[in-house]
């Protein structure tokens, strides 16, 4: 009789503590915040093993992008898929492109007021591509019991989403629209407004953060960083051209390595563009270093660089990224490029290509003879037409104007040009005119 109390006791403890426990439910939020890439790829793969282990009541994915890599936007929705655990996400303010992908691949989606998504044409536009990507948008929709032909729209520009779009156009939803399509399942001003639509109100918020690694390769590989680290991969090779110290160049070779090694990283590119970007270096400064003047290594190592630039930024997809990262960095090199040159006037690359005379401490000046300009005096030996004069007590060797003259021959000095004496024999003399320095 007296265990009963006892029982009843523990039972109501357990029932206590019980909505305590409810109400430590974890939720992972994951960002999907700017370009979609293999870092952000590691991060989600990342969050899901978390959730798993911490077997998290959802995820909720926290979407703002204008999209990214393919490639990295569906190995993110297939890990996804394989979480075994309910995905949500909230559109704060856009979820396009890649992004759109990402956001279709959860069972329940929540937007902000003035948030979109969709503007999924691939990029390049080619009848494989687009039938590709419209497959496999077309295909998560229908996974989360949503209109395919809509998902379609927002890749396919011939296809026709009446009433939201006609054929010619690319399909972009506001959340209004969304809702009204049944892509949204609400419209929630904040997150947290988002998970209490979500039955997460009271789950405990858990976010992965990025790795070192992966902030340094979505930091060095946002488009206008990327010029800039080009343009200082450019300067310090134009630099080491002035002064052939090496620290220019040390740091040019720098800024390129952590340019080409942040792309590859972060799946842009691969060990191909590594290869390229090595070559170039290497045969720039072979041009610059080894055998300047000669041009073919030195053109070939520039093609080769900007060969790796391109690829390097994915390819042709990437085409106006690169353009705009290229354009940064020349117009940024010219200027910076141009004031170096100011501070450094003398090419220390030229000097290794021109003779330059430069006067050492044993270096002893040539005797100046214009003050025999018009002196008369004998040759002593045959000039042809160099030879030897005797002219006021001076032994000189002189140079006649193309003549042979024989020794003994009275010659006159008729102009001097540095240590070279011009004579000619005195018969031939026939004004002081030709009497000239």
């Amino acid at each position: 009789m007296r265990r009963l109390p006892l029982a009843a006791l523990l039972l109501g403890a357990i029932l206590a503590v019980a909505p305590a426990f409810a109400a430590g439910d974890e939720v992972v939020v994951v960002p999907i915040h700017g370009t979609i890439d293999t870092g952000m790829e590691h991060l989600v793969q990342r969050a899901v093993a978390d959730a798993r282990e911490r077997k998290a009541k959802a995820i909720v994915l926290d979407v703002n992008t204008f999209g990214g890599l393919v490639d990295a936007a569906t190995n993110i929705r297939d890990a996804l898929y394989a979480s075994g655990i309910p995905v949500y996400a909230y559109v704060s303010q856009r979820a396009w492109s890649a992004g759109a992908l990402v956001t279709l691949s959860a069972s329940k989606i929540v937007m902000a007021p003035g948030s979109s998504i969709g503007a999924a044409e691939p990029i390049p536009k080619t009848v494989k591509t687009v039938s590709a990507l419209r497959a496999e948008f077309e295909s998560t929709a229908a996974r989360g019991h949503r209109d395919p032909k809509i998902a379609g729209g927002m890749v396919d520009a011939t296809l026709a989403v009446p009433p939201y779009k006609a054929a010619g156009a690319i399909l972009s939803l506001t959340a209004d629209e969304a809702k009204t399509a049944h892509y949204a399942d609400a419209i929630a001003a904040t997150q947290e407004e988002a998970r209490a639509d979500m039955g997460l109100a009271k789950a405990t918020v858990v976010s992965p953060e990025y790795t070192f690694a992966e902030r340094l390769a979505r930091f060095a590989t946002n488009p206008e960083i990327s010029g800039m680290l080009l343009s200082l991969g450019f300067l310090g090779l134009l630099i080491e051209m002035q002064t052939l110290h090496g620290i220019a160049g040390a740091i040019g070779v720098g800024a390129l390595a952590l340019f080409f090694g942040t792309h590859v990283y972060a799946g842009f590119s691969n060990a191909i563009v590594i290869v390229l970007a090595i070559a170039g270096i290497v045969l720039i400064l072979l041009e610059l270093h080894v055998i300047p003047g000669h041009g073919i290594s030195g053109i070939a190592g520039a093609l080769a660089l900007i060969a790796a630039v391109f690829f390097a930024f994915g390819g042709i997809p990437f085409v106006f990224v690169t353009a705009q990262s290229l354009a940064v960095a020349i117009v940024l090199s010219a200027l910076v490029f141009w004031g170096a040159s100011k501070i450094f006037p003398e090419s220390a690359w030229m000097k290794r290509l021109v003779l330059v005379a430069e006067q050492g401490p044993d270096y002893v000046a040539s005797s100046d003879y214009h003050t025999l300009i018009g002196k008369t005096g004998i040759a002593t030996s045959y000039l042809r037409p160099a030879g030897v004069a005797s002219i006021e007590g001076r032994r000189v060797d002189v140079l006649t104007e193309g003549d042979f003259v024989p020794a003994g021959t009275a010659v006159t000095v008729t102009r001097v040009e540095g240590a070279r004496i011009f004579v000619v024999p005195v018969d031939h003399v026939v004004n002081k005119e030709q009497l000239r320095a």
